[in-house]
């Protein structure tokens, strides 16, 4: 087995908050684990243990992985969703937080404000992991790192283009990056940029990692010599009603043949999925030999695994 690093009873709210080895030797044991899963090899570390998964936005990859993640490594998953909870009817974050504290092993939520992971983090004894929020997603951007590893055998060095809307995605991504000094160039359109106070944190650890983190209004640019080129739908869960006026607004940011031959001949194409084929990205780059959207998918599990067997 890979080298231990000791992160049993620690959160996971942000890559920003992991260290280039830590993420490392998460990475390493996924890549274990997932080797084990191909051997039919059983590995049940988390025998009697329970995570508690709160669901605010719905979701199939965070739900499922998850869920099968828990039973493959002998645990137990709790679905809970708003209705389910009495946080849905007003209880405090805080109460809801040592309530479970008192019932299960770890707690997975996915959700809308950052500030409630945060503060169900602070207010639980027991690993808090965040599937999700308008301001970051972790989960998905270290199975990012995990997909792109296996293609292309390292990180370090590599460029990854993001382009589209300065979400969740973006932050993750811009985060992942910077610790593991891989090159970061975002292109969103004027206006929808990534956070301002995100950048500057993923730069910070970039000065330390020796990447280089850029935000441009021009698709062009940031994907010239891409290794990975990745985008995101562009009006994300909660923004429905803005979809048509970002549909004109990031037409220009469409990933499609065109734009791809900009970046290097070996480039890998993700999305962190769901996909609307035909806006950001064309049937021809998502479908096509560059496209690994279904091993990044399926990493979801190995390295969310790797999260649970070293919180718990």
């Amino acid at each position: 087995m890979t080298a231990t690093i000791q992160l049993k009873g620690k959160d996971f709210l942000t890559l920003a908050d992991y260290s280039k080895e830590e993420i490392e030797y998460l990475l390493h044991l996924a890549l274990e684990l997932k080797e084990k899963q191909q051997n039919g090899e059983r590995y049940t570390p988390l025998s009697g243990k329970t995570l508690a998964m709160i669901f605010e936005k719905p979701s199939t990859r965070t739900r499922v992985s998850f869920e099968v993640g828990m039973v493959q490594l002998g645990g137990h998953a709790l679905h809970l969703s708003s209705r389910d909870l009495q946080i849905g009817r007003g209880e405090t974050i805080a109460d809801t937080a040592r309530v479970l504290s008192e019932y299960v092993d770890a707690i997975m939520i996915r959700t809308f404000e950052h500030e409630k992971v945060e503060e169900l983090a602070h207010y639980a004894t027991i690993p808090v992991i965040n599937g999700l929020t308008d301001d970051d997603h972790p989960c998905q951007a270290l199975a990012d790192l995990l997909t792109i590893y296996e293609v292309k055998g390292k990180l370090q060095g590599l460029k990854l283009a993001y382009i589209g809307d300065g979400n969740n995605m973006a932050h993750a991504l811009m985060l992942a990056a910077a610790k593991v000094g891989m090159h970061c160039a975002v292109a969103s359109p004027k206006g929808y940029e990534p956070k301002e106070a995100v950048v500057n944190e993923a730069k910070s650890s970039a000065n330390e990692s020796g990447a280089t983190i850029v935000v441009t209004n021009d698709p062009y640019e940031a994907i010239a010599d891409a290794d990975v080129v990745y985008t995101d739908v562009w009006a994300s869960m909660g923004q429905e009603a803005e979809a048509n006026e970002r549909m004109h607004v990031f037409a220009p940011f469409q990933v499609n043949e065109t734009l791809v031959q900009q970046a290097k001949s070996d480039f890998m194409f993700l999305h962190c999925l769901p996909a609307h084929r035909g806006e950001e990205v064309t049937e021809g780059v998502i479908d096509g030999v560059r496209s690994y959207i279904f091993q990044q998918a399926g990493n979801r599990l190995h390295a969310q695994k790797a999260l649970l067997v070293s919180l718990l």
